[in-house]
């Protein structure tokens, strides 16, 4: 099926006020209208009948962390390594970063890149549990990733965004053209994705040529999601889980700084973005939220919705048919992004 773009194409700045319950600013388009495949509806299973109930009943603190990143480190062993890419670990202070290329791919980093940051609340998840995706991408785009396990939980959410400031002067240190870099994440990831190349904008960096986001969250006002229709349909994510992380993360030295979230910056002057999300997930306000605001201050942006499918599906199950077909899209986004310096630096 063939879906259709939202293009933002009117100036100015976006209003910062939170959209209403009734209000579905840029809804964007259901990409897979057809039946879903045997593996989605079996993810949706577990997601309804133990990920979800485990995730409202177990709460979310300093003590419970630790063993949920362990046990989710745990589960993705159980996945096999994913084949046709090279790896290469890389520490920086504080944090380690992996690249991954595809086997026989171009080494060099001035042809094109990707930065990955991998989702998981700000408190789980990492270079294992991503390695997949990040793969998949790599062998898609043709193109390095750079896989970022940045410091997470019970840190702050800033320092999360200073290590992934930290992976993108990597890339540049290391010859990659920012024109041909870009920026993508899921879930706690996608809001990293967009708050790094922010940061990178005020410090003087160059921005990247694209960013990609993946069931995002974008605006960490969970008490402005309390009305939204998808708390209830929600396959797994809860909303008083979201608080806890933001509790922890941003809310440990006082009140919610409103301009921590990504959907509350200058968007002037951003690059193009691919917003991807499920039809029923929470995080489906924060997307809708950003394609309106990205609109209105004049960046072009595409949003598309999954039926059937869970928050952020496509790093959980790679090899899902629908995750393959998503990923297939966000590559051609990325070689889209890129193409135009590749075709100046030979002009």
């Amino acid at each position: 099926m063939v879906a259709t773009k939202i293009t933002g194409v009117m100036g100015g700045l976006a209003p910062v006020a939170p959209i209403s319950t009734t209000e579905r600013p840029d809804p964007g388009i259901i990409v897979n209208s057809g039946r879903t495949s045997t593996s989605s509806r079996v993810l949706m299973g577990a997601c309804l009948g133990l990920i979800g109930p485990l995730l409202r009943t177990v709460p979310i603190n300093r003590a419970t962390i630790p063993v949920g990143a362990v046990a989710v480190d745990l589960l993705s062993r159980l996945r096999p390594e994913p084949h046709g890419i090279e790896r290469e670990q890389i520490q920086l202070e504080g944090f380690k970063m992996e690249m991954v290329r595809p086997a026989g791919g171009s080494r060099a980093l001035r042809h094109g890149a990707l930065l990955y940051l991998h989702g998981g609340g700000f408190a789980v998840c990492g270079l294992q549990t991503h390695r997949a995706i990040v793969a998949g991408l790599a062998r898609r785009t043709g193109l390095p990733v750079l896989n970022v396990e940045y410091r997470q939980l019970p840190g702050s959410i800033d320092a999360s965004i200073d290590d992934c400031v930290l992976a993108y002067r990597w890339l540049l240190r290391h010859g990659a053209d920012p024109a041909r870099i870009v920026f993508a994440g899921d879930s706690a990831g996608g809001f990293l994705t967009f708050a790094t190349a922010i940061r990178s904008r005020e410090i003087g960096l160059p921005l990247p040529a694209a960013l990609v986001g993946l069931s995002p969250l974008l605006d960490l006002d969970y008490r402005a999601k309390e009305g939204y229709v998808n708390v209830s349909r929600d396959a797994y994510i809860p909303l008083k889980g979201l608080e806890a992380v933001v509790h922890l993360g941003a809310e440990h030295a006082g009140p919610l700084d409103p301009a921590l979230s990504p959907v509350n910056a200058e968007l002037a002057g951003m690059p193009p973005v691919l917003l991807i999300a499920a039809e029923d997930e929470l995080l489906r306000y924060d997307c809708e939220l950003m394609a309106h605001r990205l609109t209105a201050a004049g960046v072009p942006n595409t949003l598309e919705l999954w039926r059937g499918q869970v928050h952020a599906f496509m790093s959980i199950l790679p090899s899902m048919p629908e995750s393959r077909s998503a990923l297939g899209r966000v590559a051609k986004f990325v070689r889209t992004a890129v193409e135009p310096a590749q075709r100046a630096r030979t002009a």
